[in-house]
């Protein structure tokens, strides 16, 4: 039998850019959580962005960036007759998204040198342009896909 469907949890839109984007993004920034230490680093990193690149509003910058990482195509591993066959799927919204946000964090927590908010900053700046770590990341996972079409008929 199938599990019963989980509601989804609506969060609440940011108080500052009232955007449930930016408040997401706060709580996959946010470590043993601290949150207001999360969205100190966040609102930072947009206010850099919006010296940096001359805009009024860096919503724009990282709603395209986050458009930028999402992948539409990612492999799933499947097991069939005793083999696993890595198989490719069509990625959900909600976990392109949500895919995309981490990608990106985790692209700026590897950089060295500098304080979060501004390779947070950076790393928004690059992906918006279609560049940066996070961007090679999606690359690399749609070349996944494409290498692994002879098993998409194995998809569930």
């Amino acid at each position: 039998m199938r599990r019963r469907i989980k509601k989804k949890h609506i969060l609440p839109p940011d108080p500052i850019y009232s955007s449930e984007k930016v408040a997401k993004f706060v709580n996959c920034v946010m470590g043993s959580g601290k949150k207001n230490a999360a969205r100190k680093i966040v609102y930072d990193a947009l206010n850099t962005i919006k010296t940096k690149a001359k805009v009024e509003d860096p919503i724009i910058i990282f709603e395209e960036a986050i458009r930028n990482v999402g992948p539409a195509m990612e492999v799933r591993s499947r097991r069939v007759g005793g083999a696993n066959y890595q198989v490719p799927r069509e990625v959900r919204p909600e976990r392109k998204q949500a895919l995309a946000i981490r990608w990106i964090i985790m692209a700026a927590r590897g950089k060295k040198g500098a304080p979060m908010a501004e390779k947070l900053a950076n790393e928004l700046i690059a992906a918006s342009k279609n560049e940066g770590e996070a961007v090679k990341k999606r690359e690399n996972t749609i070349k996944m896909a494409e290498s692994n079409k002879a098993f998409a008929h194995f998809a569930w």
